[in-house]
């Protein structure tokens, strides 16, 4: 992107987005970020708000509110969604309202007043669901199995229509598993790398379910904003879904016993599968990334052992700093 670009980051003040919008003010950019609840992340909104950043505190489901926040802008982030398979299926009218309706107000709120916007909207690998072959590319038929993949699946059909019908620019980021400094180290739905590692930083049990055999793709998130950034300024991108995760499986097992390695402290505990996360557990899942390095030119730099140790080391030096508030 250009010196000049205005990006707008919804979510800005979460997991991944706070490090997107970290890169991209490094980078000069002029940025707004759409946050729920500033109070939430009070922390983070000063720190960015030091370097420049303008903090809107903003519903994606309010029209108004999005109509204002597109206005202007050259690229729109959508990391704004309800997160965790699981909690879908506990609270699926929550998930449903944020992340199908929410994204219709936004998209409407594009059609209206900023149609020449790029939209990065960020999916997720739950919407391939069990799949029998591995790596799994974008083509293969998606087979959910919670009620998140089959939302973040209908904002993919949403995209499509409002380009057919509106000329709307779209890029589709099919994150796998991220992980990296900035998540809280209180979140349990989603994001199992950062809870370990918490875990392990206080010595405690890192509790897996099973025997733990199970082989996730984790991509660490200066990889993931690298290429955020990269689908946005291509625009070979527009119109394309593209898997962002690093192409290799790792056991989670032994993801654990390499962060009790580096962390130097903690165990692994197996426990029972709860009963629902079992019935929606996807198995084993590697991303095909052929398609973001061959079309855009972007691969995966930091390797598992690499991101661990500067995930840990973040966590051990900044407890109290602006990524971990």
């Amino acid at each position: 992107m250009s010196v000049s670009t205005r990006s707008l980051v919804i979510g800005g003040l979460g997991f991944i987005g706070v490090n997107l919008t970290d890169r991209l003010v490094t980078e000069g950019q002029t940025v707004t970020v759409v946050t729920r609840s500033r109070a939430k992340h009070a922390d983070r909104a000063a720190a960015l708000e030091a370097r420049g950043v303008r903090i809107l505190e903003a519903d994606i489901r309010h029209a108004t509110e999005m109509a204002k926040a597109v206005d202007g802008q050259d690229v729109i982030f959508d990391l704004a969604a309800e997160s965790g398979a699981v909690r879908s299926m506990v609270d699926p009218w929550t998930d449903l309202d944020v992340n199908c309706r929410g994204n219709l107000v936004l998209l409407e709120a594009l059609r209206t007043v900023n149609r020449d916007a790029t939209l990065v909207f960020v999916g997720s690998r739950l919407q391939y669901g069990r799949q029998a072959a591995q790596p799994v590319d974008e083509d293969r038929v998606p087979e959910p199995l919670c009620l998140h993949a089959i939302h973040k699946a209908t904002v993919e059909s949403y995209l499509k229509l409002y380009a057919t019908l509106h000329g709307l620019r779209y890029t589709i980021a099919r994150v796998t598993n991220p992980y990296g400094p900035g998540q809280p180290p209180g979140r349990t739905d989603y994001g199992v790398v950062n809870r370990l590692i918490h875990l392990a930083l206080d010595n405690g049990a890192l509790t897996l379910y099973g025997d733990g055999a199970q082989q996730r793709d984790y991509i660490y998130v200066d990889d993931v904003v690298c290429a955020l950034i990269r689908l946005a300024a291509s625009p070979l991108s527009h119109g394309r879904a593209y898997n962002v995760g690093s192409g290799l499986g790792t056991r989670m097992i032994d993801m654990a016993h390499m962060i009790i390695e580096l962390a130097g402290g903690g165990h692994v505990e197996h426990v029972a599968w709860p009963a629902l996360a079992e019935q929606i557990e996807t198995g084993d899942f590697v991303s095909d990334v052929g398609r973001i390095r061959t079309e855009i030119g972007w691969s995966p730099a930091v390797s598992l052992r690499d991101g661990l140790e500067r995930t840990i080391a973040v966590h051990r030096a900044h407890q109290t700093g602006p990524l971990d508030a």
